[in-house]
Order: structure tokens, then C-alpha cells, then sequence
């Protein structure tokens, strides 16, 4: 027989076991229902909330959102952005998406490239490769353009994926493509970089080679193309500008460190980071390097934004450096708590980055405030697309991610 107090004792447990089992079948309701609504947006009044997307805006098509690699939007963007959807890919995303239209095209390190619908992150189709996508991707012409690690360089059709041709370069393809017309007018040229040290210039209709420029090293980042000319930043440690006609180089200047960035180019001047942490000014017409702006002791791996006034990087010194063309001297910078490797975007008076420390951010260009950010909690290394008041960007935890405004 068991005492009254031994009996109490019992009962306590037993109320207590209950009430644990409550909290927890509690807690993983709401974890449940947590998740669901991070994966997808609630339904309410029975309708699913849709991505607004506006049509005025212009597209993202490749790298940097155009040829000359300036990192800006048109349109609007709001200031606080809803999680759209995600696309869950085999491998981590780190390639930069393009949109065009009502699509997104985006490479992933599971050797795939694919085609998302804008609005809804369904798949349209993907192409399998050899080895990682990892590059940037280029649309044009309703040509999707890519470069692999196995070393080719990809068209496939923009609307069934098939493969119309690949090209072999003789090392890993890892800056995005971009294209260029002939010089009579009546055709359209592909530029790409390649480990092999060479710029690589292809017929966009038939894969044949037109030219190629030799460097003495890597070719990591995307060549910008503007005035019969194209630049790239060398493994060299130099900035060649070369002659869309015919390959020939123009001029080359020292860059200080070898250069793994994509340049871009604004009114004849060109715009690079180097490894050691200077960000460069430098002239074509008379190849002269008109400004260096020291981030000590700090690779800077991005490409900058570039509006009228200032000009926009991230560096590995976990920050976003703002700086007036004119003479490089800062504006502003914005910490976050990590490398910031993701290129930045300029869309309606804001700029939209990741960083590694998983989150998303956009901040405002006239100063550097924060607007808004969002953890994804992995790396997010890949460049944002800003296109008809969308972000789409990839993350190392293998998902794209889409955000605006529902309706």
C-alpha cells in the first residue's frame, strides 16, 4: 500500500508528464505551421497571396543587369519584402540568376542549370551539365548562355532548354558570358572568360569561334563590353581592355594585385577591386589608373554598382564601401557580419546584397541606412537580379529565392 504522500507524489508526475506533452505536441504545431508559412505564402479569404510583378520594369539579363556591368534596376522596389517563394536545387547556388520576361535562369553547383517561372518558382526545365554552374548566367535573343567547371560554355533555348551548341574553352568557366554585336551590325558575339588565361569570343548562333585573347593567368570574373571595346581583370594582375572587332588588345594597365572582380564600365572608365583590397579608377583612352581606395589587407571580389554620383562595392572586410567616382574618397559604409562576395544592386534609391552571414539586405544609396534584411542563414555569395520590383538571388544552403510584394 502506498502512502498518501507517496500517492500525491504520483499524481504531481503524472500532471506534470501531461503537461509536457501538451507544450510539446504545442510547440511542434507551431513549429509546423512555422515552417509552412516560411515555405509559402498563407491563403487568406481563400485566395493564395501572388508576387506582384511589374511589367514596366526592365529586365535583368545578365550579369551586373546589363552589358556594361552597372548594377542597376529600373522601376521600384519596395521597402520591406515578402519571401515569394524558394526553389530547393541539389547544391549550393552561388550562380547569379538572370530574369527575362516571366522567367528566371539560374545555374546551380548540382551541374544543372534550370528555368523558374517568376511568379510561382516552378520549374519550366533544367539542363544538366558536366560539372557545377556556377557562372552567372546571360539571356539574349532567347538564348540562354552559361559556362560550366567542366570548361564549356552552354547556349540552350530560353523556352525548352534544348542545347543548341557548346563551346570548349581549356579550363573552368566561372564569370558570366556577355554579348556584344559584330561589327557590321548584323550578328550577335559572346564574350566569356576561362581558366585556360583566355577571352573567348563565340558566334552566338553557331558556337564557332570568332577570337581569343590571351592573358598570363585566370580569367575569373565577367568581361563588361561598351564602345567596340571589352575589359576584364586578370589572375595577372592586369586590366586588359581589348577590341571587340578582332581581339587585339588596346591597352593594359597594372592592377596591384591579381584580379578576380568583374569590372565594369561607365563614360570610358573602368571600375575593379583587386585582391589586396584597392579599388580602382582607371582610364581607357589614355590607360592610366586614376584612383586607388584602399580596404587594407582585404580581397574585394564583387562587382560595383554604379550610379551618376558614387560607386557601390562589398569586400571581405564584412562591409559596403560607398565612394565618389570622382576621386574614390568615401561617402559611407554599411557593416554586416560577414564577407560580403554577393554584388550589389542599385533599384529606386536602395541597394540589395547578401552577405556570408546569410542574410539578404537592402540599404538605402544616399547614406547606407538599413531598410530591410532577411536571415536565409547560409551563405549567400551568389549577385542578386532586381527586375520588375522582384530580388531573386542564391543561396549556399542550394535554394533560390524570389522576394517582393504579394498581392
Amino acid at each position: 500500500m502506498r502512502s498518501q504522500h507517496q500517492q500525491g507524489d504520483v499524481l504531481k508526475t503524472a500532471m506534470l508528464a501531461t503537461a509536457v506533452a501538451v507544450l510539446c505536441i504545442g510547440a511542434g504545431s507551431w513549429l509546423a505551421a512555422r515552417r509552412h508559412t516560411v515555405g509559402s505564402p498563407q491563403v487568406t479569404d481563400g485566395r493564395r497571396p501572388r508576387l506582384s510583378i511589374h511589367q514596366e520594369a526592365a529586365d535583368w539579363p545578365m550579369f551586373g543587369g546589363g552589358p556594361q556591368h552597372l548594377g542597376r534596376a529600373a522601376g521600384t522596389l519596395a521597402d520591406k519584402l515578402d519571401l515569394a517563394w524558394t526553389f530547393k536545387t541539389s547544391g549550393p547556388v552561388k550562380s547569379s540568376p538572370a530574369v527575362v520576361e516571366d522567367r528566371v535562369f539560374v545555374g546551380s553547383s548540382d551541374a544543372n542549370l534550370y528555368a523558374l517561372d517568376l511568379e510561382t518558382g516552378h520549374r519550366l526545365w533544367s539542363y544538366k551539365a558536366a560539372e557545377a554552374v556556377d557562372a552567372p548566367v546571360c539571356v539574349e535573343e532567347g538564348i540562354v548562355f552559361a559556362g560550366s567547371a567542366d570548361g564549356f560554355l552552354y547556349a540552350l533555348d530560353a523556352n525548352d532548354g534544348a542545347l543548341r551548341w557548346r563551346y570548349q574553352t581549356g579550363g573552368q568557366i566561372a564569370g558570366g558570358a556577355n554579348c556584344v554585336r559584330s561589327p557590321k551590325g548584323n550578328g550577335l558575339w559572346i564574350v566569356v572568360g576561362s581558366y585556360d588565361g583566355s577571352l573567348h569570343c563565340v558566334d552566338a548562333q553557331t558556337g564557332q569561334r570568332v577570337w581569343t585573347y590571351k592573358t598570363d593567368n585566370y580569367v575569373n570574373g565577367s568581361p563588361a563590353v561598351a564602345d567596340g571595346w571589352c575589359v576584364i581583370g586578370g589572375c595577372d594582375a592586369r586590366i586588359h581592355v581589348v577590341s571587340v572587332a578582332d581581339g587585339n588588345g588596346i591597352t593594359t594597365m597594372d592592377g596591384g594585385s591579381y584580379i578576380a572582380a568583374s569590372a565594369a564600365t561607365w563614360a570610358g572608365y573602368v571600375y575593379v577591386g583587386n585582391y589586396n583590397g584597392d579599388f580602382l579608377r582607371a582610364d581607357v583612352a589614355t590607360g592610366k589608373i586614376l584612383w586607388r581606395c584602399a580596404v587594407p589587407d582585404t580581397p574585394i571580389l564583387t562587382s560595383p554598382a554604379i550610379s551618376e554620383q558614387v560607386v557601390i562595392f562589398g569586400a571581405r572586410d564584412k562591409q559596403v564601401h560607398c565612394v565618389r567616382q570622382e576621386d574614390g574618397k568615401a561617402v559611407w559604409t554599411f557593416k554586416a557580419l560577414d564577407n560580403v562576395d554577393s554584388s550589389p544592386a542599385i533599384c529606386d534609391g536602395k541597394v540589395v546584397f547578401g552577405s556570408d552571414d546569410g542574410r539578404l539586405y537592402v540599404i538605402r544609396a544616399a547614406d547606407g541606412g538599413l531598410v530591410w534584411s532577411y536571415l536565409i542563414g547560409k551563405a549567400v555569395t551568389s549577385s542578386p537580379a532586381v527586375a520588375h520590383g522582384v530580388v531573386v538571388v542564391g543561396c549556399d544552403d542550394g535554394c533560390v529565392y524570389a522576394f517582393g510584394e504579394m498581392k
